[in-house]
């Protein structure tokens, strides 16, 4: 359950949370035309920061231009409105929701002139697959379900409607009991998780999911990065699920799951069944960085 914080930032102004609210014909609710971003502030040896807070604000307006809702604020404003939700709040480490969304006015598919609303919310949120996945991995199975063709939903739009697909194999993991799907593309190819990219590692090298059908990923173009800076190679191809069964480790990133090892998919063990030293080495570097114990990428950080 999320627990409740003092403020969040509407259309230019803060309100109590309690009275955050929207009409009940809001149009996005109704047809799932909003679009959003997933942001964390970390609590650092120099206080609080948020985690390549640029990168996502770029990406939260390039979601919005994909979904054709003109942005009522410029990309400072928003910044600096997401910097002042966490400051507001007093949190000193958070994850933070940015909303763009169509308002109250016609109804039907076509939105009309409906306004483009603009939320801010942040909340105190941990793990988000568990302490134990994050610390000792994860279970994962192959989703029944199909990630998007690239003609359907264009999926360099982090859309809200999208996540629909992702809700259906999450909820058919959960009741097989494992903690997270995977889902392949149309072509059967590994596409990304419910809300993560995923890398795997074999024979010392290290491999992701290209960019022709999955969300751009800010903390997997930062894992890149940082494998690259530790003379990991790094290819960015197609591969297979059975690939996945016979790598020597596999995991997954993003806001939300950070950087959580994979230890079995659809009853496999994957390796030797606990996070491998790639895993091991990229998820200290990442840690290291957004708690400001490594300064090698300041710039990453925007301190609050």
């Amino acid at each position: 359950m999320l627990e409740p914080v003092e403020k969040i930032w509407m259309d230019g102004k803060f309100v109590a949370w309690g009275d955050a609210n929207v009409h009940i014909l809001t149009h996005s609710l109704h047809y799932g035309l909003a679009a959003f971003e997933g942001i964390r502030c970390y609590k650092g040896k120099s206080g609080s920061a948020i985690f390549r807070l640029q990168e996502h604000v770029d990406r939260l307006f390039d979601s919005a231009h994909i979904g054709m809702m003109a942005m009522p604020y410029d990309k400072k404003q928003i910044a600096e409105a997401i910097v002042e939700t966490v400051r507001i709040n007093r949190l000193d480490a958070c994850y933070i929701r940015p909303l763009v969304y169509i308002g109250y006015g016609a109804m039907g598919v076509h939105p009309g002139n409906n306004p483009i609303r603009v939320a801010i919310a942040a909340w105190k949120w941990g793990a988000y697959l568990g302490d134990e996945a994050l610390a000792n991995g994860m279970r994962a199975c192959v989703s029944s379900f199909t990630r998007h063709h690239v003609n359907v939903s264009m999926t360099k739009g982090k859309i809200s409607g999208y996540y629909v697909n992702s809700i259906l194999a999450k909820r058919e993991a959960k009741a097989n009991g494992y903690d997270e799907a995977i889902l392949l593309d149309p072509d059967g190819y590994v596409s990304e998780g419910t809300g993560e990219n995923i890398f795997i590692v074999r024979r010392g090298k290290l491999k992701t999911t290209p960019l022709t059908s999955i969300l751009e990923g800010i903390t997997r173009s930062s894992v890149i990065e940082l494998s690259r800076e530790q003379k990991i190679t790094v290819f960015e191809e197609r591969f297979t699920r059975d690939e996945m069964y016979v790598a020597d480790e596999v995991f997954v990133t993003g806001t939300a799951a950070e950087l959580t090892p994979v230890r079995e998919i659809d009853n496999r063990r994957i390796g030797t069944g606990k996070p491998g030293p790639i895993t091991f080495a990229l998820q200290k570097a990442f840690f290291s960085i957004v708690r400001g114990e490594d300064s090698a990428h300041e710039s990453w950080l925007t301190h609050v």
